[in-house]
């Protein structure tokens, strides 16, 4: 008896359709709600009084959340700044050497990533303590560096796997040190990756609560925390302009990433 092959079966596209619809939903319209909420009137979220901008006024003028806002900052741009440097040196160690124990170097190096946050929040703060180390603003930058270094780290190896190795053979053969060809042929053909990587820890960087509140020290009080510490008694309105702020900020910038990425991928295959 002949078989007769079946063609394969297709998902019926309506059931398709809604279970895409309900799960952006789900993802989405809790943050719709919240932005609609930043321009309400009223100082309780739930009752709507009309439209105002008096929140985002507020805001501005709010000199804890700006004080918050300037010691977020400082620890992302510091630690970008610091992980940049090591996580495209550590990279490009990684693929272009050999060593004894490299294997497991790499699988170190990449760990935090997949750690949980209060992990390294805690094994941090018990290091600092054995160091008897006082926790500060710099403890914070420190503790950040951790996951930081591993996201640069990893976005630049994606990178440096599609290059073509002979750009930097060539150079060293027309007489470039190696210090030059890296600097000159290799770090041109990266910056993409190190642009979007550095984009990608900074918003984590910014948004990040736990391990901040476990390495913040006296006078060092990060946004997260301070947003933390107002919703204990209740969400206010000003803490809804403020997350709307945050979110199109991160919404933003890691478009910005995806986008300096593609435009490197699209350059380096013409």
């Amino acid at each position: 008896m002949k078989h007769v092959a079946q063609p394969p079966r297709r998902f019926p596209i309506p059931i398709l359709g809604i279970i895409t619809l309900i799960m952006f939903g789900f993802m989405y319209i809790p943050i719709l709600v919240l932005a609609v909420f930043s321009f309400n009137a009223s100082r309780y979220s739930a009752r709507w009084e009309g439209f105002s901008l008096q929140w985002y006024v507020r805001l501005f003028n709010d000199g804890r959340i700006l004080s918050a806002l300037q010691d977020s900052i400082t620890v992302a741009t510091v630690a970008v700044a610091l992980s940049a440097v090591l996580g495209t040196l550590m990279a490009v160690g990684l693929a272009k050497y050999r060593f004894p124990g490299k294997s497991l170097y790499r699988g170190v190096s990449y760990l935090p990533l997949i750690i949980p946050d209060i992990a390294i929040a805690v094994a941090t703060l018990v290091f600092l303590a054995t160091m008897a180390i006082p926790l500060s603003l710099w403890t914070i930058i420190a503790a950040h560096m951790v996951f930081c270094l591993a996201y640069i780290a990893v976005v630049v190896s994606s990178r440096l796997a599609t290059l073509d190795p002979r750009l930097e053979e060539a150079a060293l053969d027309l007489g470039a040190t190696p210090v030059q060809a890296f600097l000159k042929i290799l770090v041109p053909e990266l910056m993409p990756a190190i642009i979007s990587g550095c984009l990608l820890s900074f918003v984590l960087s910014m948004d990040d609560l736990l391990i901040s509140s476990f390495t913040a020290g006296g006078g060092a009080n990060p946004l997260p925390i301070e947003i933390f510490s107002r919703i204990r008694t209740g969400v206010k309105p000003d803490i809804n302009a403020l997350s709307v702020l945050l979110i199109s900020t991160s919404a933003l910038l890691a478009f910005l990433a995806e986008y300096v990425r593609y435009r490197g991928e699209t350059r380096s295959q013409r």
